[in-house]
């Protein structure tokens, strides 16, 4: 079920546990090549390169930086698991640096260690998704403990020791959906 969050005044559309989370900036004239570069350095950090699953900040199913309207405008989307303000003491405790270095580039940011304005200055930005849709259930933790028992099941499998275990017949729709591909 797709619903506004209820629970707070925060702005944004859950689906389950997870909530949208859609930010849109001005940057600051003269900024996007230094903006580029920071949002490359922030690619470039462990956790946050493609193929890297260990982000910062745990409750992040997924994000992204878009410059628009000739580099004029920043877009950052993402999905997270639990409310925005749970979110937000994540990102607090997180690599602030790395989006102090983005967002350092955008009007009205006027930097850290003030966590309250920085949480300010975002919620400001936030913008309710029109539409929201997720393609599967369940926060990261739990897909992440789906990939760890996918994993060990998969080694099971491979493992010739394991051939007289396997053909148990409680077994089978175990070994049938692994069969489905």
């Amino acid at each position: 079920m797709t619903t506004a969050d209820q629970g707070t005044t925060r702005p944004g559309i859950r689906v389950g546990s997870v909530s949208e989370f859609t930010l849109f900036f001005r940057v600051i004239p003269g900024h996007a090549d230094e903006l580029r570069d920071a949002l490359t350095a922030l690619q470039n950090t462990p956790g946050y390169r493609p193929g890297d699953y260990e982000v910062a900040i745990a409750s992040i199913h997924e994000a992204r930086f878009a410059l628009f309207d000739d580099d004029t405008r920043l877009l950052f989307a993402t999905s997270f698991d639990g409310s925005w303000d749970a979110y937000m003491e994540d990102f607090a405790a997180g690599p602030l640096q790395l989006f102090d270095a983005i967002f350092r580039h955008t009007e009205g940011y006027a930097g850290l260690p003030d966590v309250a304005a920085v949480k300010e200055f975002i919620l400001g930005a936030q913008v309710t998704a029109a539409a929201y849709a997720r393609n599967y259930p369940g926060t990261v933790k739990e897909l992440r403990k789906a990939e760890r028992l996918r994993g060990a099941f998969d080694r099971v499998l491979d493992d010739p020791r394991a051939e007289e275990a396997l053909s148990h017949p409680a077994l089978k729709p175990l070994l049938d959906e692994a069969a489905d591909a």
